[in-house]
C-alpha cells in the first residue's frame, strides 16, 4: 500500500527543484510533467555532476540498482546537497511477468508505487500506438499497390514504394510478454483483409520509437529520428523509411506530449524524474536524455541508472548515449550484494521462484570469494572508461559483518575508488550517508572518459573491440551477419555505434557461462540498423524481443482491495 501520507504535492516538489508552474504540466496531485521550454531557460545556468549508477551481473536474487539510485539521491539531500533521480518508466511485461513492480522499494521507492509501474501518464502507451500506426501503414501501403496496380500513382499521386513483403523489419509491439504473439501471420485470406505475409510482434520497450525518445534532443529532433527509421526494403532492394512512406509526422503527433520527462518523488521528498524505458539487453537500457537535461541545472548531483550490469547499460551509456549527448558522468557507482556473488560463483543454478540455497544464506566467505571474481571484473570494465568507480554494497539482513568486511577490502585492493555498504532500503537517505560522501569526493576526480573503439573503425572492428572486453577469443559470424554487415557498409552507415544485444546473466553471451568467464567464443546471429535511434543492433546468441510468461508470473499476486487500494505490486 502506499504511503500516500508522507507525499507533498507535486507542484511543491517542483518548486523544491526549481522548476516554476510555467514549466510544469500537471497530472494529477503527485505527478507532473516538465516541458521542454526548461531546457532553454536554464541553458547559462550551472550543471550539476552526473551520477551512472551500474552493477555486477545481474542474478535471480536481484542486486537492488534502482534502490540504490534512488537511495542514494536521498542519502545526497540527507548530507545538505541538492540532488535529482533520473530513472527508466517501467514497463508493464516484467511488471506482470517476473520481476513485479520497479518502483524501488523499502525507503527508497518512488511514491505513488502503483502510479510509476500501472501506465503513469501514457508515454509507453503512445510509442506502442505510434509504432503500430506505421505497421498500419505499411501493410495499407502494400494491399492499395498489389490491388491497383499501375494505376496507383494516377489514381493517388504517390509513387509506388514497393515493398517486399518478405523484407518488412517493422514488427509490431505491445507492452506485454506474450511468447504467442512472435511469429504471427497478418492479412489471412487476402482479398480485403490485405495481402497475407509473416510478421511479428515485439515488446514495445524493443521498439526503435523508444531508443529514440531516450536519445532525442527535443521535439525537432525526434521528428527528423522518426523520418530516418527503416521499416522495409523495396523489391530491387533498396531501403523504405517512415519518411519515404509519409507517416513519420503522425507518428511524432501522437509522441508529442510523451517527449516531456514525468515529475514524481520519493518517499522522502526527493525530485525523481522518469522518462523513457529502453531493456539493456536489446536495446541502449538508459533513461532519457532529455531527463538529464532538464535535471542537471537544476540539481548538484544528477544520479541515473543504467540497466543490468556494467557489460551492458553502462558499456551502451558511453558508446550511445554520451557519444550523441556529449553528457559525461563524473563517477560511476556500482552495485552489489554478498548474495549475488554467491550465485555468480557458478556453483549453483538459481531460478526465478526457486527456494535460496542455504549456502548462500549463511555465513560463508570463502564461496563469497569465489564470486567476487565477477565484482573485480565489473570494477575493472568501469574504470576502463576513465572514471573513478565506487562500490555500494546493497546490504541484507543475512549478510554477516565478516563477509561485508571482506568484500569492502576486496573492492578495494581491486581498484575501486570506495566501497560502502547501503542500507538504503530500511534507512533511506541515512542508510546512504557514507555513500553520499564518497559520491561527492569522487566526483571532484580529474576523469578522462575512454571509449574502446572509434567511429570511423570498420564494423568488425567495433565487434572485435567490444568482444574483446568481454572476454571473448573468437567471434562467430551466420551468413546473414556477414550479409548485414556488407549492406550496413553499403548504405554508410558503418560509423554508427554497436548496440550489442545478448543475455544479461553473463558478461558472455552465454547464460550458463557465469563468474568471469575468459576465451569463449561469441555467436553473432545478425544485425539491424535503427538508423533513427542512431546506432547498429548486433544480436549475438538467442536473444529474444518478445519476452514470455514464467510458470509463476507476477500478476498472481497483483490484486485490488474493496477500498481500491493495488496490492501485490511492490
Amino acid at each position: 500500500m502506499t504511503k500516500i501520507n508522507q507525499l507533498l504535492p507535486i507542484d511543491q516538489i517542483a518548486q523544491q527543484c526549481g522548476i516554476d508552474h510555467d514549466h510544469l504540466i500537471p497530472h494529477g496531485k503527485y505527478v507532473a510533467k516538465v516541458d521542454l521550454s526548461i531546457i532553454k531557460a536554464n541553458q547559462n545556468k550551472a550543471k550539476g555532476k552526473l551520477v551512472l549508477v551500474t552493477a555486477i551481473t545481474p542474478t535471480p536474487l536481484g542486486e537492488g540498482k534502482t534502490v540504490n539510485t534512488i537511495g542514494l539521491s536521498e542519502g545526497l539531500n540527507y548530507i545538505g546537497k541538492k540532488a535529482i533521480a533520473c530513472i527508466r518508466q517501467p514497463s508493464l511485461g516484467p511488471v506482470f511477468g517476473v520481476k513485479g513492480g520497479a518502483a524501488g522499494g523499502g525507503q527508497a521507492e518512488v511514491l505513488p508505487m502503483e502510479t510509476l509501474n500501472l501506465h503513469l501518464t501514457g508515454d509507453i502507451h503512445a510509442i506502442t500506438a505510434a509504432h503500430d500506426l506505421a505497421s498500419a501503414a505499411i501493410d495499407s501501403r502494400l494491399y492499395h499497390e498489389e490491388r491497383l496496380g499501375d494505376e496507383f500513382t494516377a489514381k493517388t499521386g504517390l509513387p509506388r514504394l514497393n515493398f517486399d513483403k518478405d523484407r518488412i523489419i517493422w514488427k509490431r509491439v505491445i507492452d506485454h510478454n506474450d511468447r504467442a504473439l512472435r511469429h504471427v501471420t497478418v492479412g489471412l485470406g487476402g482479398g480485403v483483409n490485405g495481402i497475407e505475409r509473416r510478421d511479428g510482434f515485439e515488446i514495445t520497450a524493443a521498439s526503435e520509437l523508444m531508443a529514440i525518445l531516450a536519445l532525442a534532443n527535443d521535439l525537432h529532433d525526434m521528428r527528423q529520428r522518426i523520418g530516418k527509421i527503416i521499416l522495409g526494403y523495396n523489391t530491387e532492394g533498396g531501403v523504405i523509411t517512415a519518411e519515404d512512406l509519409e507517416v513519420a509526422g503522425a507518428m511524432t503527433v501522437l509522441l508529442k506530449e510523451a517527449i516531456h520527462p514525468n515529475l514524481m518523488q520519493t518517499i522522502e521528498n526527493t525530485p525523481v524524474l522518469i522518462h523513457a524505458g529502453p531493456f539493456a539487453n536489446i536495446a541502449h537500457g538508459n533513461s532519457s536524455v532529455i531527463a538529464d537535461r532538464v535535471a542537471l541545472p537544476l540539481a548538484d548531483y544528477v544520479i541515473t541508472e543504467a540497466g543490468f550490469g556494467s557489460d551492458m547499460g553502462m558499456e551502451k551509456f558511453f558508446n550511445i548515449k554520451y557519444r550523441q549527448s556529449g553528457i559525461a558522468p563524473s563517477c560511476i557507482v556500482l552495485v552489489a550484494t554478498v548474495r549475488s556473488l554467491k550465485s555468480n560463483s557458478g556453483k549453483y543454478n538459481i531460478k526465478p521462484g526457486q527456494p535460496i540455497p542455504k549456502e548462500i544464506s549463511e555465513s560463508n566467505v570463502e564461496l563469497l570469494e569465489i564470486g567476487a571474481a565477477n565484482l573485480a571484473w565489473h570494477i575493472q570494465n568501469a574504470k576502463s572508461y576513465g572514471m573513478p568507480v565506487i562500490v555500494a554494497i546493497n546490504r541484507f539482513p543475512h549478510d554477516s559483518d565478516e563477509e561485508l568486511a571482506f568484500l569492502q577490502q576486496y573492492a578495494l585492493h581491486h581498484g575501486a575508488f570506495a566501497c560502502e555498504v547501503s542500507e538504503v532500503f530500511t534507512k533511506g537517505g541515512k542508510g546512504a550517508e557514507k555513500l553520499a560522501r564518497h559520491v561527492v569526493n569522487a566526483c571532484e576526480q580529474k576523469s578522462e572518459i575512454k571509449l574502446p573503439y572509434q567511429s570511423d573503425d570498420k564494423l568488425m572492428v567495433k565487434i572485435e573491440k567490444i568482444a574483446k572486453k568481454y572476454g571473448a577469443k573468437k567471434i562467430n559470424l551466420s551468413e546473414q551477419a556477414k550479409k548485414d554487415i556488407q549492406d550496413i557498409e553499403n548504405l554508410q552507415l558503418d560509423h554508427l555505434p554497436l548496440c550489442v544485444a545478448k543475455t544479461p546473466m553473463s558478461i558472455s553471451a552465454d547464460p550458463a557461462l557465469k563468474n568471469v568467464p575468459i576465451d569463449f567464443d561469441i555467436d553473432i546471429s545478425h544485425l539491424a540498423i535503427s538508423a533513427g535511434a542512431g546506432f547498429i543492433r548486433v544480436y549475438a546468441g538467442n536473444i529474444m524481443t518478445m519476452p514470455g510468461l514464467g510458470t509463476n508470473p507476477a500478476y498472481r499476486q497483483i490484486d485490488i482491495d474493496e477500498n481500491g487500494q493495488v496490492v501485490g505490486l511492490s
